[in-house]
């Protein structure tokens, strides 16, 4: 069993690095993305948000109109995605997201691509991960992580 990682022990402004754990995403239990070559962002009360290699998204994306900004990393660009399992008819919205141009310290993620924890499940190392808590964070939790989680009612001024 991996070590515990308490979130506050995190860095701010986040850490991006090589993480050489397994990802795999399943969607009706049809495997859409699979991968041992990501990054993780960590970030202080944050649980860890994994960027996977383009190559390793099994699955047509096509872009969305939606864009955010995030204070480290920059521009995101949003992407959608059909169902693989009920015959194209679902399509899930601004639920993945990735940076194009990136900024200083996280340029190794450029196109790289980051899936919220749902409504598809997301494995590290097997393990089902839950998602970070509230709708705007995409972090997945996992049993190694520790300590109080931004993104839950009264966590929003941490």
């Amino acid at each position: 069993m991996p070590p515990k990682l308490n979130v506050h022990n995190f860095p701010r402004p986040p850490l991006l690095e090589k993480t050489p754990r397994h990802l795999q995403i399943k969607w009706n239990n049809q495997l859409i993305a699979d991968t041992k070559d990501a990054y993780w962002a960590l970030e202080t009360t944050h649980p860890p948000t994994y960027y996977l290699p383009p190559d390793s998204i099994l699955l047509p994306l096509t872009r969305s109109s939606h864009k955010s900004f995030c204070e480290w990393k920059g521009a995101a660009t949003y992407w959608n995605v059909t169902n693989p399992g009920n015959g194209g008819s679902q399509e899930v919205k601004n639920r993945i997201w990735s940076y194009e141009k990136p900024t200083k310290g996280f340029e190794s993620i450029k196109d790289y691509l980051s899936f919220y924890a749902g409504p598809w499940d997301c494995y590290v190392d097997g393990e089902k991960v839950e998602p970070q808590p509230g709708d705007f964070y995409g972090g997945w939790v996992t049993s190694d992580i520790e300590g109080p989680i931004k993104g839950g009612p009264g966590t929003w001024g941490w």
